[in-house]
């Protein structure tokens, strides 16, 4: 099982991640506005392969051209490197 981090590494790790995260309690939060629905299916269409790569699955919600992202380790009850680790990733999707 994953190893949950402190909240000091929680806040140095939040800091390396772009300005689209945000920690809410044990969870990372990501919000992506797009042009329209399209392109946000096509955006979360994007997440399939990386995600399935690291074994690692965000919670995703779909608002017309908003998509908002959540990822947390379930098993871990909270945050860890994983996390941080797919948010950089879905981070350099476009």
């Amino acid at each position: 099982m994953a190893q949950l981090l402190s909240e000091s590494e929680i806040q140095q790790r939040s800091q390396q991640l772009p300005d689209e995260w945000s920690v809410e309690g044990k969870e990372l939060r990501g919000v992506w506005k797009l042009k329209d629905f399209v392109e946000a299916i096509a955006f979360v269409n994007k997440l399939v392969d990386p995600a399935e790569q690291a074994g690692h699955h965000p919670d995703l919600a779909i608002s017309y051209n908003q998509v908002t992202i959540t990822l947390t380790t379930h098993d871990a009850g909270g945050l860890t490197e994983n996390d941080f680790e797919m948010a950089k990733t879905i981070s350099e999707i476009e």
